[in-house]
């Protein structure tokens, strides 16, 4: 039976769903991000261009507006999406007005506490965008517009599809990836082959989903709920992203410990002192920081001191 698993760690909260050693299903909830679920006493901050709230240090956007109020009046506010993370505005957190009393966000996901076996694995394939499959690999890109995802191989096209189809609804699911998303499959001859993809992408994709059916040159486009951010969209955010990786990382270590790091990712980290005084406790000694520009982005790591 799957199980799921929620690890506690530094700068967020980690939630899996296992089986067999194999994690199925995936998602991430952010320190300093109001999640999706939360209920919070607001104040109008904007009517033009966007319709916006301030509340719990956050502001967040009212898709569905905010007819009959005026700016600086309080009205209480249910969060429906998470801030997805970045500068850009759209990435702001989405709520809408409730009379709800306030309340906490529901719980990442209900399972025991414990370590994630494979997470480094998972974050490998969210910051690389490749996911493989027998017979061809999937890429994977967070764009402004939709989560991309093209199918590639060596596959006679029909079967290429349907093994492509299997893998992007398991990564889908695996990635936590919401909203619209588009698949880019080869071209398929024929209403048959074309059905085949569709049901297998039916099959295997995570409910509740709406999907277009799969078009002559072998696009499809598949829109499902979204809560939080993906973990491909977090990988995007490249440096807190690693920073948090990193810390993850380190807390297997035992004693004195050196963060060595990008200056990009030393400085999210410097950002958070509260990151490296749980991080020491955690490993049992004191925890310093490095900057290194010579290693890449995500070759950061740990030494002993």
């Amino acid at each position: 039976m799957p199980d799921w698993i929620v690890e506690r760690g530094i700068g967020e909260t980690r939630a899996a769903l296992v089986e067999d050693g194999a994690i199925l299903e995936a998602r991430v909830r952010r320190d300093g991000v109001t999640p999706a679920g939360t209920v919070l006493d607001a104040t109008l901050s904007s009517v033009a261009p966007r319709v916006t709230v301030d509340a719990g240090g956050e502001t967040f956007l009212l898709p569905r507006g905010a007819s009959g109020i005026s700016e600086g009046r309080s009205l209480r506010i249910e969060i429906i999406r998470e801030a997805l993370g970045g500068a850009e505005p759209w990435k702001r957190g989405l709520a809408r007005i409730t009379d709800a009393e306030p309340s906490p966000p529901p719980p990442l996901a209900e399972g025991r506490d414990g370590r994630i076996d494979g997470w480094d694995d998972l974050l490998d394939e969210a910051r690389s965008g490749i996911v493989g499959f027998e017979g061809g690999e999937l890429r994977i890109e967070s764009t402004a517009a939709m989560t991309m995802i093209d199918v590639d191989g060596w596959l006679v096209p029909d079967k290429l599809a349907q093994m492509g189809a299997w893998a992007a609804a398991n990564a889908i699911r695996r990635l936590d990836i919401g909203g619209p998303c588009g698949i880019d499959f080869p071209t398929l001859n024929g209403k048959d082959a074309r059905r085949e993809v569709d049901t297998i992408l039916a099959d295997y994709l995570p409910q509740p989903f709406e999907k277009t059916a799969i078009n002559g040159f072998g696009f499809v486009q598949v829109v499902r709920p979204r809560r939080r951010a993906s973990l491909s969209e977090l990988a995007a955010d490249r440096a807190p992203f690693e920073a948090r990786a990193l810390l993850r990382r380190a807390g297997g270590e035992i004693g004195a410990i050196r963060l060595v790091a990008h200056p990009a990712v030393a400085a999210v980290i410097e950002r958070h002192p509260g990151w490296t005084d749980a991080l020491a406790r955690q490993v049992g000694g004191t925890v310093t920081l490095r900057s290194d520009a010579a290693i890449p982005i995500h070759g950061a790591y740990a030494e002993k001191v």
